[in-house]
């Protein structure tokens, strides 16, 4: 019988071992997880998680590098860019395009911190052709079609409204001109050349 108590004492000792160093392990693997999250992965995450269950569709407010804020739910994500329709307090809601790189912050509820850095299924999710899809293609689209634009940028709070005449390597072209008219060249004022390092956000 000791011998019998002996040997079960040793399992449970050599169980617990086991199940300490395995849970040591998955900590540190999810550490290692949450340590290569990046901010698309944490935007794509909870885009996600809102459409697994749309009951718990919360829009996020973006503060831009200007220091301008934005409450938009997140719709396509690029591969430097996100398209999301931009929810207004006052006046009707519209459609914009985020650069990443103009995102200084994100404000969340906290019940939605969790959602956003959820394990998500890549297989379902799949590769999307938008995750090569760089920011000045959006932006050639968009002159393209001669859309009436309005885009904040790095330097100012104060919107830059126009037709995207020409897109560049580094930069591009607006023709500036007041919305509800078409771009004819007595109307445009100026047109500004903007980097595109510089721009934040274009409204539609």
């Amino acid at each position: 019988m000791r011998w019998d108590s002996l040997f079960d004492d040793l399992e449970g000792q050599l169980d617990s071992a086991w199940s300490a160093e395995d849970i040591e392990r998955r900590a540190e693997d999810e550490r290692l997880r949450i340590g290569r999250l990046s901010l698309r992965d944490r935007m794509i995450a909870y885009g996600q998680s809102s459409v697994d269950d749309p009951s718990m569709t919360r829009p996020m407010k973006v503060i831009l590098r200007s220091g301008r804020d934005i409450t938009v739910q997140p719709r396509t994500f690029g591969r430097d860019w996100i398209a999301a329709d931009l929810i207004r307090q006052h006046g009707s809601d519209g459609a914009c395009v985020i650069a990443l790189a103009g995102i200084s912050s994100i404000l969340l509820h906290p019940d939605d911190v969790e959602r956003s850095i959820a394990e998500g299924d890549d297989a379902r999710r799949g590769p999307q052709i938008t995750d090569r899809i760089g920011f000045p293609f959006v932006l050639r689209d968009l002159c393209r079609r001669r859309t009436y634009v309005t885009m904040s940028t790095v330097m100012s709070s104060d919107a830059i409204g126009g037709t995207l005449d020409r897109v560049a390597r580094d930069h591009v072209d607006i023709a500036r001109h007041a919305r509800g008219t078409p771009r004819r060249a007595r109307d445009v004022a100026q047109v500004q050349l903007v980097a595109l390092s510089a721009i934040d956000l274009v409204e539609l």
